[in-house]
């Protein structure tokens, strides 16, 4: 039976016990969303996703953000509502072509072509860089609170690459622009799609070199040094973050 992935905005369709929808065909009214676009089959069954045009399908839905389907769906099921959204998401902001303005239609299951001049395009997710600084021989980590935080957790610093950077220069500059110090020993750690909308984000560990902390209040609410023992909130499971910090809080830093 094939899997069904429907999206209204970020929230992802499931029935009351958590599950996707299922069938040989769509279980949903044929007015209820848009075409379906194929996925990636999951243990050879296949996927589609679809944006959902309505949302009174009655009890036997529910709506749930997608970060909070992490911790419903098996991991590879999330992972595919994660590219589901993405390609989405694309699709919503890639209507017309930018450079004659011709209307763009499917070519491919990821790429579409200009119905006037040709053109075609892929997804681009856009790359961020999110590290893990650590001083005083691991014992201390670096945690901030971005002004885009709706929860009073604190995380670790973050910025997109920007156009000629690598991503070790990124990191340099973004730690620098939001605290005023210099690491050193920069390694890279991981790195995670991240479907908000469509962002590739990729971790290192790094190790405080010098400078005084200053943070950039255009940016940060706050942030500061903590060791093991006396820890805020962090962020979900669901993030890269949050895997960077439990590598640490495991007994392992940068060095």
């Amino acid at each position: 039976m094939n899997y069904y992935f429907f999206f209204y905005s970020d929230n992802l369709l499931l029935s009351p016990n958590g599950e996707l929808p299922r069938g040989d065909v769509s279980p949903l009214p044929a007015d209820a969303t848009g075409p379906l676009r194929p996925l990636p089959a999951h243990e050879g069954c296949p996927c589609f996703a679809a944006q959902l045009l309505r949302t009174d399908l009655g009890d036997a839905w529910q709506l749930v953000g997608l970060r909070n389907s992490f911790s419903i769906l098996p991991a590879p099921l999330y992972r595919l509502a994660g590219k589901a959204r993405e390609l989405l998401h694309w699709h919503s902001t890639t209507r017309y072509c930018g450079v004659c303005g011709g209307p763009m239609e499917w070519h491919t299951d990821i790429s579409k072509r200009c119905t006037h001049c040709g053109r075609e395009i892929w997804p681009s997710p856009a790359a961020a860089v999110i590290v893990a600084v650590t001083r005083n021989e691991g014992r201390e980590i670096l945690l901030v609170q971005s002004k885009n935080f709706k929860r009073d957790y604190m995380g670790l610093v973050a910025g997109f690459v920007e156009t000629g950077e690598t991503l070790e220069e990124t990191v340099h500059r973004e730690v620098w622009e939001e605290t005023h110090l210099h690491i050193r020993n920069l390694r890279y750690f991981a790195s995670q799609p991240w479907p908000f909308p469509s962002v590739l984000m990729v971790g290192f560990t790094a190790e405080y070199a010098d400078g005084t902390l200053e943070l950039q209040r255009s940016e940060l609410k706050k942030g500061g040094w903590f060791d093991r023992d006396h820890m805020p909130e962090i962020p979900g499971r669901v993030s890269l973050a949050r895997r960077l910090i439990d590598h640490w809080l495991n007994g392992n830093d940068s060095r």
